[in-house]
């Protein structure tokens, strides 16, 4: 019994990539590619992890032009260090009912390998300023935080603007 407990315990100490509970509203796959989709109380857990990871979350859009031409950006960051407790989370602001037809294709078409998520959540006003109270809702936002510590960007980042943002973090 005592060798089962010592198990146990050193099961549920064990980290997975990702220490909450996902909870999307839903899942759209098409094309071999799958969106996860959350409302903010659901997406807000990934505000807040506590496990000395990098997390270098950006919101955007498919037809925000700014957004589109950073993407590469965010493409080579997590290239780069992804196996170096850095993660990168796109966070598409796309309308829901096009998730199939534009996120998706655009997803594929540009060969997106960081997570894509979509945030479908109407009340701006209220999420907006619970991500960073600077953040007039403009896009490219991007937030980069590991445990307790922060950084908010409203602006488009170059790949090394967008390294030594993170390297803060090291």
């Amino acid at each position: 019994m005592k060798q089962f407990f010592i198990l146990f315990l050193l099961l549920m100490s064990c980290k997975s990539e990702t220490t909450f509970d996902r909870k999307p509203l839903e899942v759209i796959t098409d094309d071999g590619i799958s969106v996860e989709v959350y409302d903010f109380e659901n997406f807000k857990p990934l505000l807040k992890q506590q496990d000395d990871v990098i997390y270098v979350i950006n919101f955007w859009a498919t037809w925000c032009k700014p957004c589109v031409e950073e993407l590469p950006t965010f493409v080579t960051l997590h290239e780069k260090y992804q196996n170096k407790n850095v993660k990168v989370l796109l966070v598409s602001l796309d309308f829901p009912t096009k998730i199939k037809e534009q996120l998706i294709p655009f997803i594929k078409i540009k060969k997106l390998e960081p997570e894509v998520i979509l945030l479908d959540d109407p009340d701006q006003n209220n999420w907006i300023p619970q991500i960073s109270e600077k953040w007039s809702g403009a896009i490219p936002a991007t937030l980069i935080y590991k445990n307790n510590k922060s950084e908010f960007y409203e602006q488009s980042f170059t790949y090394e603007t967008l390294e030594q943002a993170i390297l803060k973090f090291k």
